[in-house]
């Protein structure tokens, strides 16, 4: 039985939240940050870093952002965790919530104030639950470490399906705050869908343990519970496009938000995340890997159509559904290895086989593709049914950001990437829009992405004379993606880069209802302020 009162359990003693607030009340403000720092030192043997060279290794994530900070802590428990945040709230000190940086949207770039880094956290440890197929795990492990991990320990018949890109540099705590998703399409492909508990740290350093089901909003609200006082917590109910969707927190018309969800995508506005538990599923027995290519993004569309109604529109029995698009070759190593002939465009399959036969399923595949009536030249269709191969292929679709990147610098300027989903009855008119567009500006670019969701990446690589235009096209890009239904962002979140893009989806009404979400529980906004919205 659910309920939408939520207690809060205390992290410290009554005596210890006391001594955090007379100090910290009595010392407010950036310039009094020496003597926060030495009076946490003595009382807690907790270190706040002031050494600006230090701080600024921190400070900043992947956007590149500028960023500045005064102070710096890495809290080696929950318990420090709750001290320097109560500690900020009192002295009304900004804190930013940091953890492996690999964010481009500039969640984790401090903009002044103390930086709280989860690297030191050494709890909880990785224990996985093979029977009930779950896995409990620290926030600040790289995903692509807990997933082998899991795989190692139960003997690959389980795994945790949720693989972004970045699943080699991205800790899992970033991929809960921004909803990260990767290969596999669909809700399935999402973090939301596999997180099942969360231990939360409040801005006042008083905790939330939770798990799906236990506590969920009515009448537009939870109730927050400690001691004799009791707290109304507003949930958003702007609406949401119902599609893939990682821009911004998540929100609910009816009223009725499970609390786990109000934590996911939520990019740290309203707590800390410090422990979380997974869902793990039935690892398939085998995969079936096919990379093919093809004449034009025409051919691509049609395919995915075709697709579509074989598979009755569940892409989510796949797990990838790639498409590397226009100009992507140009920026991919062992091109000549991977695209046929003059083909311009690509599609990487990825099926799971479980207890199907492979050599069979092989067959059945390769009979669709050639059905399609997309003119797929059965010399372009290659089976990656080994390490060599495979590892061709990986190396070839994580050369392009690297080559782009390379590129760009030569330029002295930035990229500029959508993150745009759209519906699938609009996906073909948003891209003949984007490459109409780019084709009058001439500006260099490339496409590459999730085919499966309707979710791809367009890359500008502007020279300094384009830079301005190509910022204004990328606006352009974002009103005709709402304009079709779509949204913003699919996988990277909002940060502060894209909070003009939460404008333009949603309105100054949900902007409002974030606000007064959060200020219920972070008055002074304080913890990770400027994230999604200035206040």
């Amino acid at each position: 039985m659910s309920t939408n009162t939520i207690p809060l359990s205390k992290v410290l003693n009554d005596l210890e939240y006391q001594e955090i607030d007379d100090f910290c009340n009595a010392h407010q403000g950036l310039e009094k940050l020496p003597g926060i720092a030495g009076f946490l030192q003595d009382k807690f043997s907790l270190t706040l870093v002031l050494d600006p060279e230090i701080i600024a290794g921190y400070a900043t994530d992947s956007s590149n952002l500028p960023a500045h900070a005064e102070a710096l802590c890495r809290p080696d428990s929950e318990r420090q965790a709750a001290i320097i945040l109560r500690a900020g709230r009192a002295a009304k000190i900004p804190i930013t919530l940091s953890g492996g940086r690999s964010n481009l949207t500039g969640s984790a770039t401090a903009e002044g104030g103390i930086v709280l880094s989860t690297a030191k956290l050494d709890e909880p440890k990785v224990v996985v639950d093979q029977a009930n197929r779950q896995v409990t795990s620290p926030v600040n492990i790289i995903l692509e470490e807990l997933r082998e991990k899991i795989l190692e320990e139960t003997k690959k018949a389980l795994y945790y399906p949720v693989d972004p890109t970045s699943r080699g540099d991205a800790w899992v705590g970033g991929t809960i705050a921004c909803n990260a998703s990767g290969f596999t399409p669909g809700e399935i492909g999402a973090t939301r869908d596999w997180v099942v508990g969360l231990d939360i740290l409040m801005p006042d350093g008083l905790k939330i343990k939770a798990v799906r089901g236990q506590y969920v909003s009515e009448n537009g609200e939870f109730i927050l519970a400690h001691n004799n006082h009791k707290l109304n917590w507003p949930v958003p109910t702007y609406p949401q496009p119902k599609i893939k969707n990682a821009s911004g927190p998540f929100s609910s018309p009816d009223g009725k938000i499970d609390l786990i969800d109000m934590f996911i995508g939520s990019e740290g506005l309203f707590g800390l995340v410090t422990g979380c538990i997974l869902k793990l599923a039935p690892r398939p027995k085998e995969y079936l890997d096919l990379f093919f290519s093809l004449s034009d993004e025409n051919r691509a569309i049609a395919f995915y159509q075709f697709l579509d109604k074989e598979l009755d529109g569940d892409f989510g029995t796949l797990s990838a559904f790639e498409y590397f698009g226009v100009n992507s070759q140009s920026y991919m190593d062992h091109k000549e290895r991977l695209f046929y002939g003059d083909n311009q465009v690509a599609i990487y399959l990825q099926i799971p086989i479980g207890e199907k036969n492979l050599d069979q399923e092989t067959e059945i595949w390769f009979n669709r593709l050639l059905a399609s009536n997309c003119n797929i030249d059965p010399e372009a269709i290659i089976l990656l049914d080994n390490e060599p191969k495979r590892r061709i292929f990986m190396e070839s679709r994580h050369s392009m950001p690297a080559n782009a990147l390379e590129v760009i610098q030569k330029h002295g300027t930035y990229t500029i990437m959508t993150d745009t989903v759209v519906p699938p009855d609009s996906f073909a008119e948003f891209l003949d829009y984007i490459h109409a567009l780019l084709k009058t500006e001439a500006i260099d670019y490339l496409s590459f992405g999730h085919f499966g969701d309707c979710h791809l990446h367009f890359t500008l690589l502007p020279e300094q004379k384009k830079l301005k235009r190509a910022a204004e096209l990328y606006d352009l890009f974002i009103v005709k993606a709402v304009e079709l239904g779509g949204v913003y962002s699919g996988e990277h979140g909002t940060g502060k880069r894209k909070r003009k893009d939460f404008m333009t989806l949603y309105n100054q009404a949900a902007i409002e209802q974030l606000k007064a979400c959060k200020a219920a529980v972070d008055p002074d906004f304080l913890i990770n302020r400027g994230n999604v919205f200035i206040p």
